[in-house]
């Protein structure tokens, strides 16, 4: 038992190496992308604000659908669900490519928000397929396939600027169906009929996860530190175009040259940083990161500033976003898996919501200073509600005339 145990660490759970292939994929698009945001102020005679309502609007019907998403795949599988999430995010790219005007770009959002399941339903893959002592670790390496996209991303995307919307758009559109083949042909579903048919039978009566303090408490915690975080993706490509006067080209450069040092940090130290100091001492480290970083935000007007920050950040996300996702999963029944992690997807977009229009608003009325200590502020209060240790999910059993019925412990509640 211990040695194939054993076994299965050394391959490093194989058979995530497609969702791998398609996350990045799909985080590569997104890339592509976000060297242009700038340019749509000029390009379409708008307002820094009109740009964080774009990209609240995609957020905000992402924050809608996917819960629906990871319900839809505790029921019916998560391969077909993400097969239509993919198909959905190449529409989106496709309608972007040949958008000339306002409306046609928010229309491009609305698509890409209203199939946006993709992450919901890789976590949730993951969860089906790593134990809990690895699931942090895994889900980190989700940050992982982030810095390699990273490294081709925005430096693809802003030579593809020089095509004007439709070189980006186009590119991106391509990248996401080969995301769709590989996922076609390589990824194995990890919630098979028999699984679903099983856990129904084992767990007849159906908890409420707003009933489980301890998952309302670390939703909340994460809902706070994923604001921060989507401020953040907005305020960097927006403070390079207006605080630094970069354009799109430029943008994607700087931001590749970070992404190599990111990759550089991310494959010497993170690991290290996980072994040594275990997930939530790393999660300590990683939040306490993050308000420098966002303090520092507030302070530097520098291209090399900017590189240390972007530095800093990838280094604190690594060591929470992951390791946070995955102590969220703890806190409920294998069968809920998807629908946490839709819920964990929701606030993302929440964030994506709130995020953006925040940021347009601030920075075009009070500048980067501000807005870096809203964004402290924010993260200190998640830093704080992190403190508190928490116990995970488990089940105790009573037994009924009809059967054994799974009823929560009492020590389920949150350790003060």
């Amino acid at each position: 038992m211990l040695m194939a145990t054993e076994r299965r660490r050394k391959k490093k759970y194989p058979e995530l190496k497609a969702l791998w292939i398609g996350i990045f994929c799909d985080i590569l698009g997104y890339f592509i992308i976000i060297p242009l945001i700038p340019s749509f102020i000029f390009l379409y005679n708008t307002s820094p604000f009109m740009i964080g309502l774009l990209i609240a609007t995609n957020a905000l019907f992402t924050f809608i659908f996917s819960p629906i998403w990871g319900h839809a795949s505790d029921k019916l599988g998560r391969k077909p669900m993400l097969i239509i999430c993919q198909g959905g995010t190449t529409a989106a790219f496709l309608i972007l490519a040949f958008s000339n005007s306002l409306e046609m770009l928010f229309l491009s959002r609305i698509v890409d928000g209203v199939f946006g399941g993709n992450f919901t339903l890789a976590k949730a893959i993951i969860s089906d397929n790593v134990p809990p002592k690895d699931r942090g670790i895994q889900m980190a390496n989700v940050g992982v396939v982030v810095v390699l996209a990273g490294l081709i991303g925005p430096g693809l995307g802003g030579l593809l600027s020089i095509y004007g919307i439709i070189g980006p758009g186009l590119g991106a559109a391509g990248i996401s169906v080969v995301t769709i083949i590989v996922t076609i042909i390589l990824l194995k579903e990890s919630w098979p009929k028999s699984k679903r048919i099983e856990k129904i039978k084992d767990f007849k009566e159906k908890i409420k996860i707003r009933k489980n303090k301890t998952a309302m408490y670390l939703l909340t915690l994460w809902g706070f530190h994923t604001l921060t975080f989507m401020m953040y993706m907005i305020t960097m490509a927006l403070v390079m175009a207006l605080v630094l006067g970069l354009n799109a080209f430029e943008i994607g450069v700087l931001l590749t040259i970070a992404g190599i040092f990111r990759a550089i940090i991310r494959f010497t130290i993170f690991k290290p940083t996980l072994r040594l100091l275990g997930e939530p001492r790393a999660i300590k480290l990683g939040l306490i990161l993050l308000i420098i970083t966002f303090f520092l935000i507030g302070i530097i007007r520098d291209v090399i500033g900017f590189i240390i920050i972007m530095l800093l950040f990838s280094y604190a996300a690594s060591c929470t976003r992951g390791p946070l996702i995955a102590k969220i999963t703890l806190s409920v029944s294998p069968k809920e898996m998807g629908k946490i992690n839709g819920y964990t997807s929701s606030l993302d977009s929440l964030g994506g919501i709130i995020g953006p229009l925040v940021v347009g608003f601030i920075i075009g009325l009070h500048g980067a200073f501000w807005l870096g200590l809203l964004m402290t502020c924010l993260a200190v209060i998640a830093f704080i509600m992190n403190q508190k240790e928490i116990k995970p999910f488990s089940y105790k059993f009573q037994n009924k005339e009809n059967g054994i019925k799974p009823i929560m412990e009492e020590e389920f509640d949150i350790i003060e």
